[in-house]
C-alpha cells in the first residue's frame, strides 16, 4: 500500500482578487508554485480587474474567527502571509487571531493601495494598524508610498529607505524588507534584519504588467520560512521568483496584467 503523501502547510490571510491577478489568488498561486499546500483566510471580497477597484466587501469579524478557528484546529501552517486589512475591526480580529494560534513565520505586507491608487486600508487607520500588527511581523514587506505613511517621513534615497527600515523594526517589526519598485533609478530593495542592512539589487523590467507583484514577493519569503530557510535566503530567492514572473509577465486585460507565477512550467 503506497504511503501518503505529505506537503508543508502555507496560509495567506489577505483580501480576493477575482481577476486572479493579486490577493489570496496570487498567494495560492505562489505558494503553489513553491510546492507547497496552500490556505487561505479571507478578510475582504475585492470586485477588480486590470483596470479598476469597482468595490470592496468587508467579510464580518464572526467569519473571520471561525476561519481561523477552521485552520488551525485542523492543519497548523509553517508560515503565514498577511496582506489587506481594510477596518480597524479587522485588524482587532486578526491580531486577536494571531495571539490565540501564535503562528510561526509571519509576513506582513501592508497593503494599502492598490495598482490604480485605490485605497485598500483607510490611511486614517494606519496608527492603529501600527499598534496592532506591527509586533506580529517576521518581515513587514512595505513598498515606499506605504514605508512613508507608516514611518512618517518622505523617502527620497537608499538613505531614507534605510532609516524608514530601521524605525519600523523599533516600531515592532522583527525584520523589514522596503521594496524599491517605486524608484526611477533603480529598483533596489533595503532588507534590515535587526542587526544588518543588505542592499538587493535589482533591474527594473520595462512592462507595466505588475499587477499583484508585492503580494507575489511576500507569499514567495513566507514560502520560503515555511521551507525553513534562513531569512536572507528566502528574501533572496523570492526577489528572483517575482522577478522571473514578471519578466514572463501575461499581457491579460486592458490594464496592468499578471505576473506569470508559473513561468517555470513551458506549453
Amino acid at each position: 500500500m503506497q504511503e501518503p503523501r505529505t506537503k508543508i502547510p502555507i496560509l495567506t490571510i489577505a483580501g480576493s482578487d477575482c481577476s486572479g491577478g493579486a490577493g489570496v489568488q496570487a498567494d495560492i498561486k505562489t505558494f503553489s508554485a513553491h510546492n507547497l499546500f496552500a490556505m487561505s483566510v479571507i478578510i475582504c471580497v475585492v470586485a477588480e480587474n486590470t483596470k479598476r477597484v469597482i468595490s470592496a466587501y468587508d467579510i464580518p469579524s464572526s467569519v473571520v474567527d471561525e476561519q481561523f478557528l477552521s485552520v488551525f484546529e485542523d492543519i497548523v501552517p509553517k508560515a503565514v502571509k498577511i496582506g489587506m486589512l481594510p477596518s480597524k475591526e479587522l485588524m482587532a480580529c486578526v491580531a486577536k487571531n494571531l495571539s490565540l494560534y501564535k503562528p510561526e513565520n509571519i509576513v506582513l505586507d501592508p497593503v494599502m493601495f492598490a495598482k490604480n491608487g485605490f485605497a485598500l486600508m483607510d490611511i486614517k487607520n494606519c496608527e492603529f494598524f501600527k499598534e496592532t500588527m506591527l509586533k506580529f511581523a517576521d518581515i513587514l514587506t512595505p513598498n515606499i508610498p506605504e514605508a512613508q505613511y507608516l514611518s512618517g517621513f518622505e523617502i527620497k534615497d537608499e538613505k531614507d529607505m534605510i532609516r524608514a527600515a530601521k524605525d519600523l523594526v523599533k516600531l515592532g517589526a522583527k525584520a523589514v524588507l522596503l521594496k524599491g519598485g517605486h524608484k526611477k533609478d533603480n529598483a533596489n530593495d533595503v532588507l534590515y534584519d535587526g542587526k544588518d542592512v543588505f542592499i538587493l539589487e535589482s533591474d527594473r523590467i520595462n512592462t507595466k504588467n505588475t499587477h499583484g507583484t508585492g503580494c507575489t514577493l511576500s507569499s514567495a519569503i513566507a514560502s520560503n520560512l515555511a521551507k525553513g530557510k534562513k531569512l536572507y535566503e528566502a528574501v533572496k530567492e523570492a526577489k528572483d521568483y517575482v522577478y522571473n514572473a514578471i519578466l514572463n509577465s501575461l499581457d491579460l486585460g486592458q490594464g496592468h496584467g499578471p505576473t506569470d507565477h508559473f513561468y517555470f512550467l513551458k506549453d
